[in-house]
């Protein structure tokens, strides 16, 4: 079974190349020697210092593996070539919500990416979904967790 393929933006990728280097290099040293720390306290069987240093080595090395499988299958999505005539991944979109009659702006990213709180939203999301493959002008009915939103798209421009 082939591995699902993980859109990137270019920001994205360096940002997870940045994380896994510090996981290797000083999170892995961090912990070995909070490990060597706790083994030289004697008794392994109750020492509390130990079996936290261990889950934390355990959590950092899922997490590397979990970010090397990220990166192998990854498909960057470079935002100068992006076309501007659809949204798609590495646009910034400006929608108008009809319901509350305000205008919003997203950055459609990959779902490693997406963070509501900075207007990145996933290509995978519903929002995200919905709005792929739209026109400047178009008007799109959208089913979320809170109900149906209509958005109308104003403007696609290069994420930057």
């Amino acid at each position: 079974m082939e591995a699902k393929k993980t859109i990137l933006t270019y920001a994205g990728l360096k940002k997870l190349e940045e994380e896994l280097e510090h996981l290797k290099v000083v999170k892995r040293k961090e912990v070995a020697g909070k490990i060597k720390e706790a083994r030289e306290q004697g008794d392994l069987s109750e020492n509390a210092e130990y079996d936290a240093a261990k889950d934390e080595q355990r959590d950092i090395e899922a997490r590397i593996e979990e970010l090397e499988k990220i990166l192998k299958n990854a498909e960057v999505v470079v935002e100068d070539e992006v076309d501007l005539e659809t949204i798609n991944v590495g646009c910034t979109v400006s929608v108008y919500d009809k319901e509350f009659e305000e205008e919003m702006e997203f950055k459609i990213v990959g779902s490693t990416e997406a963070n509501s709180l900075q207007g990145k939203i996933s290509n995978e999301s519903p929002v995200g979904r919905a709005l792929i493959g739209c026109k400047v002008g178009d008007v799109v009915s959208i089913e979320t967790q809170a109900g149906m939103i209509e958005y109308e798209v104003l403007k696609i421009d290069r994420s930057v």
